[in-house]
């Protein structure tokens, strides 16, 4: 298996919602057969129903605990979305509000060192947001992870979210 993440599908309850909050943050998308498709860099943000997702995926609908009982929490998946600046994470915090998200963890440097923020989308889907100089973006906006075993005691910064 190659190492790479080619589509990352979020179950939504209502697709219409769900587009237009991506499309508010300035996303496009396109809807082919009740399923919307967001090119994002080298990957692709997908948006389905949840529940012919979880049927798809072989699973009960909603979240679910590790023995395979239904939790009503917290879904499973976290998406994390790098950006340049402290200020790129503030505006975008400020956009995802407009756009009926909820912020879920204030922006601020946390305990590994870099400055983020984390919110969730109409759906609960979680989302960290982050300016982690230790993971520097190209011109086109992918991530090289860095060589964490390069320098042991002072290499780059590690999180949760790219």
């Amino acid at each position: 298996m190659d190492q790479r993440i080619t589509l990352v599908t979020l179950g939504v309850h209502d697709l219409a919602r769900a587009r237009r909050f991506y499309e508010a943050l300035g996303w496009r998308g396109q809807e082919v057969e009740q399923t919307v498709f967001f090119q994002a860099g080298g990957l692709a943000l997908v948006l389905w129903d949840r529940d012919l997702l979880a049927a798809d995926c072989g699973l009960p609908s909603g979240p679910s605990t590790p023995d395979g009982t239904n939790s009503g929490g917290f879904g499973g998946i976290a998406l994390a979305h790098n950006v340049r600046s402290r200020a790129e994470v503030d505006e975008l915090l400020v956009a995802v509000e407009a756009a009926g998200g909820a912020v879920t963890k204030p922006a601020a440097v946390n305990a590994i060192g870099f400055y983020s923020s984390a919110f969730t989308d109409p759906d609960g889907h979680a989302w960290e947001v982050a300016h982690n100089p230790g993971f520097p973006l190209a011109a086109d906006g992918s991530l090289t992870l860095p060589d964490f075993g390069a320098d042991p005691g002072g290499g780059p910064q590690e999180g949760s979210g790219p």
